[in-house]
């Protein structure tokens, strides 16, 4: 963490160092161009660069006059005027909506920052052009750079609109998201007739805080189970997966490709519809308790969602049935093409059929599956489907904070804090505390992968 706090320092100390070296050495074109973006590249015949370079600062001093700085500057209070009716006229005098202060304060800090690195990069590329004159070169043409749009740079090209989006769709609303969690944003303070205002790490607080009015328990027992269920959701399914690949390719087996059909139709049916059949089956008056009554196994109907225990197991072993297909697919492909002369070696030397799996196939498995049980353990942190469909959470209790249950995950928790109570506060806190659970487990999982740590393991 430290090795990479320094290099992000040094980074940027660099960046500064070279600004200050081309604004010293650099000609008069350049030095103007700090100013006037795209000063130097149009004075130097590089017209498309240049005029797109001052297009972009005169947009932006454009917005930053009309409402850019009014947006930053509300900021600090997220308004002040509350939308209200007078008492003497009975009309509705609209105020200040915090929502949109700050959704839009957000946009502008994103613009600012775009700016700047567009600046950043008409510097860098005045200082491209004097080494290419210094050397003795020629500066690309207008047309010569369009052309480049479809040749040389084409992957910018492409590039361009889905980075466009995930910066609008996927950074945007994430940077918006962590300021909510610093705000009293609840359905006490809903915009635009009420407004709310930064609180600092108060939610962080009740979130974590145990005993009064904290919901540390709450949260806890939410993580515990999310953990839990993410460990057994990922390894059940991919153990269980390898043992049927194994079951189905082993020699004497007949109807290879029916068995294989047989699993494979599973997919093919909807989650959603398989899971809400399930989840109806186990019900109090399912088909599952109506038959165990029937024949004397329940004496009466047992409610299987209504126990943690049982409704957590239940899950469990109704998601094998969601997940082994697809890891038995892929061990399959797999398992043909691990080298048959290791297992004829293990043979000869006495191997057992036990030593042989635990000393070539599971190594080999492991090896190059690594990456997707890092994928699927990080997927079932928020697997909402299978949770939401089949439990719904539940079953609840008054022990529990706002209507969560002893099957939620965080996920489905923050579903719930958002539709239910529309507490987007303590929602975003979630949504924070998500990532940082998934993103913590990733990297460690990451760098404990056999194919990380020994890339030339099976090569």
């Amino acid at each position: 963490m430290e090795k990479n706090k320094n290099n992000v320092l040094s980074i940027i100390a660099g960046n500064i160092k070279n600004i200050g070296i081309t604004f010293k050495e650099g000609d008069w074109k350049t030095r103007l161009s700090f100013l006037i973006m795209g000063f130097g590249p149009i004075m130097r015949k590089s017209f498309a660069r240049g005029i797109a370079y001052l297009l972009i600062e005169v947009a932006f001093i454009a917005y930053m006059a009309t409402s850019g700085i009014a947006n930053l500057s509300k900021l600090s209070t997220l308004g002040t005027e509350e939308t209200h009716m007078d008492p003497n006229t009975f009309l509705t005098t609209y105020g200040d909506n915090s929502f949109l202060i700050l959704l839009y304060g957000v946009l502008t800090a994103v613009l600012c920052v775009l700016f700047i690195t567009f600046w950043r990069m008409n510097i860098q590329e005045n200082q491209n052009e004097e080494k290419i004159i210094k050397n003795g070169g020629h500066i690309p043409t207008s047309s010569q750079d369009l052309k480049s749009l479809l040749d040389q740079k084409f992957h910018a090209t492409l590039l361009a609109l889905p980075v466009l989006g995930v910066l609008v769709f996927m950074v945007v609303p994430i940077i918006f998201m962590i300021c909510v969690a610093f705000t009293n944003y609840d359905s006490t303070h809903q915009a635009p007739s009420k407004l709310f205002t930064w609180v600092g790490f108060e939610n962080f607080t009740q979130l974590l805080k145990f005993g009064g009015n904290g919901m540390g328990s709450t949260f806890t027992t939410i993580l515990i189970w999310t953990l839990v269920w993410a460990f057994f959701a990922t390894f059940s399914t991919y153990f269980g997966g390898i043992a049927l690949a194994l079951l189905i390719n082993k020699k004497g087996v007949k109807f290879k490709k029916f068995w294989r059909t047989i699993f494979v139709m599973t997919i093919a049916i909807p989650q959603f519809i398989s899971l809400l059949y399930v989840s109806k089956m186990f019900a109090a008056d399912g088909l599952i308790n109506t038959y165990f009554v029937k024949w004397g196994i329940f004496e009466r109907s047992y409610n299987f969602w209504a126990h943690p225990m049982t409704a957590r197991v239940l899950i469990i072993v109704i998601n094998l049935w969601i997940g082994i297909p697809y890891v038995m697919l892929m061990a399959t492909g797999l398992l043909m093409n691990i080298p048959a002369d290791l297992y004829e070696s293990a043979r000869i030397d006495g191997a057992s059929p036990w030593q042989m799996f635990r000393k070539i196939t599971m190594p080999y498995m492991l090896f190059v599956t690594g990456p997707y049980l890092l994928t699927s353990f990080t997927g079932n942190l928020n697997n909402f489907n299978v949770i939401y469909l089949l439990s719904g959470g539940g079953p609840t209790s008054m022990q529990l904070y706002g209507g969560s249950g002893y099957t939620d995950l965080l996920v489905t928790w923050l579903y719930k804090l958002v539709l239910n109570s529309t507490n987007y506060k303590l929602a975003a806190c979630v949504g924070i505390i998500t990532f940082v659970v998934v993103a913590f487990t990733s990297l460690i999982a990451y760098s404990k992968l056999p194919s990380i740590k020994d890339e030339e393991g099976f090569q």
